[in-house]
């Protein structure tokens, strides 16, 4: 039952990330979990925004943090299809989420390349989830930009 729900809030995820491939923006997206409902939900905007940290996950903690009233996302559950990278982590790390989830593992910019703690030391990490669904939208993506 629990991974059951745990692949509807990635896929929930996928589909912000796939609304980031239709902008042209890196395929990212991420949706924050309370109480088994989705209060925030967004994909990258780096581009769209002309800004280096509109990252997925940075957008959906604005915007949980506002929809909770409070900067704290104790609680919550962040799905997000890519390993966060160590500015992202932080973040995820300050706004003391309960849980991260993510699919495709980043072997060039993600957090867990870094040493040192960045995410909350009470904060779970799940990784791997649709992580094959999860890869492929990033890799069709630079494969576009590469040809």
């Amino acid at each position: 039952m629990i991974k059951k729900t745990r692949e509807k809030f990635m896929k929930a995820a996928l589909e912000e990330a796939a609304k980031a491939l239709g902008k042209q923006e890196i395929p990212v997206g991420a949706v924050v979990v309370y109480n088994d409902t989705i209060i925030a939900r967004a994909g990258n905007l780096t581009e769209t925004l002309k800004d280096p940290t509109a990252h997925a996950e940075m957008q959906a903690i604005t915007s949980a943090a506002a929809w909770l009233g409070g900067k704290y996302l104790t609680g919550c559950t962040i799905y997000v299809t890519l390993e966060p990278c160590a500015m992202c982590a932080a973040a995820i790390g300050w706004s003391q989420a309960s849980e991260l989830v993510y699919g495709a593992s980043d072997e060039k910019k993600g957090y867990t390349r870094i040493a040192g703690q960045l995410l909350h030391p009470r904060t779970k990490v799940i990784k791997g989830l649709l992580a094959d669904e999860c890869s492929e939208l990033i890799i069709r993506f630079f494969k576009t930009k590469r040809n």
